[in-house]
């Protein structure tokens, strides 16, 4: 068994935590699953907004914390971004979130995964964002090798 990939980036501003996120969303083909960690204010919606894009979304990327989840489509295939950060418990929304994973003709980017941690996949990309200072971040992408594919374009 191949060791997962581990792969840190410095973003010095939004733009380039955005440019980190095209990369990734350039790479998916439908059935990954995307965990994003980080404090509130950390950049999560900045790297889905620059995700989507890199998808071949043209819809507007905003956070999804009070409506918990949203769809971006590029044509062919959807990718789902939620965000768990409100919620208390999982209820409905496990089941929703499961209901998606079965589709391999979508991607999924979720916000806050804790709560549900348990229909969460083995094989998922995570990254990590940490705050720098001013708008800079570390990120830390923990990559399964059967994603590899997905941070190929990070790689130096």
């Amino acid at each position: 068994m191949s060791q997962p990939l581990r792969l840190q980036r410095l973003s010095q501003n939004a733009l380039e935590t955005e440019a980190l996120g095209e990369a990734v969303g350039k790479q998916l083909m439908g059935g990954e699953v995307i965990e994003l960690n980080s404090d509130l204010g950390g950049g999560k919606t900045t790297f889905t907004r620059g995700l989507a894009r890199g998808f071949g979304s043209d819809d507007k990327v905003s956070s999804p914390t009070f409506t918990l989840s949203k769809v971006y489509e590029n044509g062919r295939r959807e990718l789902h971004h939620f965000d768990f950060y409100r919620l208390p418990e999982a209820g409905l929304m496990q089941h929703e979130l499961h209901d998606v994973m079965q589709d391999p003709d979508c991607s999924i980017v979720i916000e806050w995964a804790g709560i549900v941690e348990d229909v969460m996949p083995k094989n998922r990309l995570r990254v990590t964002l940490t705050n720098e200072g001013d708008d800079a971040r570390q990120l830390v992408f923990d990559c399964p090798t059967e994603l590899g594919y997905l941070v190929k374009g990070l790689q130096q």
